[in-house]
């Protein structure tokens, strides 16, 4: 009787030595692949960081090109309050100065934030000249006298000046938007130029149409 309790006594004693040599090895292996995961974490974190901040020369002319556009636009659209005659250009130039004007300030702190320069300026309404240099040569970008033609319009006349210079002025900004599209790398840039090509896109389109009303 006592050898067979002895004998019970050692299987279980081998059974638990057994079990709880496997759960530590169990630990030892979570604990290995936690290691080699917090390990590779941060590295692999880091390099999605680095590679959404990544930025080239492209990304930087694109918003340095594209304020100064805006703000001729902007310029034009405040024109249309007071010198429009079409309900249709007043409303389509609300709509224009309240797409731009916070583009213009989103791309003035990407240029910040690089610390690049910030354009600044009135770009066609130096009356000394062409207004910022870089700017004249940009698409779309109308130069002193176009401005001061549609300054001195009114009526009907405004109307129809303001969506033919308009329409170019859009044509411009697509295709300064869609050279971002192809050679930029900054994601937010790249996803402002494709919400400027979608949205003047639809614009010059109805610009078309007003224009054929008129």
């Amino acid at each position: 009787m006592s050898s067979t309790r002895s004998l019970v006594r050692r299987a279980v004693l081998g059974v638990t030595a057994v079990t709880a040599a496997l759960v530590l090895a169990a630990c030892g292996s979570d604990d290995g692949s936690s290691d080699t995961g917090s390990g590779t974490q941060p590295s692999a974190s880091a390099n999605a960081e680095d590679t959404a901040d990544a930025r080239n020369d492209q990304d930087v002319d694109f918003a340095q090109g594209m304020i100064p556009h805006h703000q001729q636009a902007l310029q034009m659209a405040q024109m249309a309050k007071s010198r429009a005659s079409s309900p249709e250009v007043k409303d389509l130039a609300s709509r224009i100065e309240k797409a731009q004007d916070p583009e213009i300030k989103t791309m003035s702190g990407w240029l910040e934030a690089w610390g690049e320069d910030v354009p600044s300026g009135m770009p066609g309404m130096d009356h000394g000249g062409h207004g910022n240099n870089d700017s004249s040569d940009m698409p779309g970008m109308m130069d002193t006298e176009d401005m001061d033609q549609l300054m001195e319009a009114s009526g009907h006349d405004f109307d129809t000046m303001f969506l033919t210079m308009m329409i170019e002025h859009h044509e411009g900004a697509v295709e300064m938007a869609t050279t971002e599209q192809d050679k930029g790398q900054y994601g937010p840039a790249k996803k402002l130029a494709d919400d400027i090509i979608t949205a003047q896109t639809a614009e010059i389109e109805e610009m078309n149409k007003l224009l054929a009303k008129s």
